[in-house]
């Protein structure tokens, strides 16, 4: 019996000892969440590359605009904190997030394997994929991506995206140069110095409506899927566990309807093109 007892006994003590061990990591574990430091702070530093239309962009007078900045005004309410935004390029953005310089990434970014390696994503915010602006003189020969993977043909797309990636997935044969900027890649095309660009709809779709429907031809049906997720670093539950609750209530509060008034205001309207011409 006493022998019993003692056995109760060590084993209380030892779950005693595992849930205050978990307790006491799960403390630590707050203490050093990008979340909790934020909250300290009193302020939210999101990093941006101001170079991609609709959702980061600088307008007349130099100030980042577009989709990503408004739900990140958002996201910074929601926390009762105040917004900083750290204008980085494109090819730094995932360096400059794992050295400490902002908290997240919120800057189109695509969901990938690869990119996943090296950090966290939330959920997907928003869906798009890569589709073609081509020549227009040329687009009487085009009805296939194997149609333009000629050598005869120069394709352009941005840098170290995901259009890079499906660029060289989909062209074995045709001629590739990307561009720092998705702007200079598409003027590029319009101007007959390349015959076609892969890029992501979204973009494709306002390059046409504002600038390439006299000399391009946007074929719209996406040769990828690609979600777009905010980027955070890696070992922080708590902070990914806030921004997918986040994500889930804009996405589902139809009273203030909050995440379909921002895609309307900058994936389906034009009217902010003046602001950036």
């Amino acid at each position: 019996m006493k022998n019993l007892l003692k056995k109760i006994l060590v084993s209380i003590f030892v779950m005693s000892s595992l849930v205050t061990a978990v307790s006491a990591d799960n403390i630590n574990l707050w203490k050093t969440s990008t979340l909790n430091k934020i909250l300290e702070r009193n302020e939210l530093i999101v990093g941006m590359n101001p170079e991609y239309m609709p959702f980061n962009m600088k307008d007349k007078k130099g100030r980042i605009i577009g989709y990503d900045v408004d739900m990140a005004k958002n996201m910074a309410k929601a926390m009762g904190v105040k917004l900083k935004i750290v204008s980085t390029s494109w090819d730094g953005i995932i360096a400059g997030l794992l050295t400490g310089k902002y908290d997240m990434i919120m800057s189109g970014m695509t969901i990938t394997q690869e990119r996943n390696l090296k950090i966290n994503f939330s959920d997907p915010y928003v869906v798009v994929g890569q589709t073609m602006m081509v020549k227009k003189s040329i687009a009487h020969k085009i009805k296939t991506v194997k149609d333009l993977d000629k050598a005869e043909y120069k394709i352009v797309t941005k840098l170290g995206t995901t259009g890079e990636i499906a660029t060289r997935k989909f062209f074995k044969k045709a001629q590739i140069v990307t561009f720092e900027g998705e702007a200079d890649a598409a003027i590029e095309v319009m101007n007959g110095r390349a015959d076609a660009m892969v890029y992501d709809k979204t973009y494709n779709i306002l390059f046409m409506a504002d600038k390439g429907a006299k000399t391009l031809v946007h074929y719209d049906t996406p040769l990828t899927y690609e979600p777009f997720g905010w980027a955070i670093r890696k070992g922080d539950p708590d902070f990914l566990n806030w921004l997918n609750t986040y994500l889930r209530q804009i996405k589902s509060d139809t009273i203030i309807n909050f995440h379909n008034k921002l895609d309307k205001k900058w994936l389906k309207e034009t009217s902010w093109l003046k602001r950036v011409k």
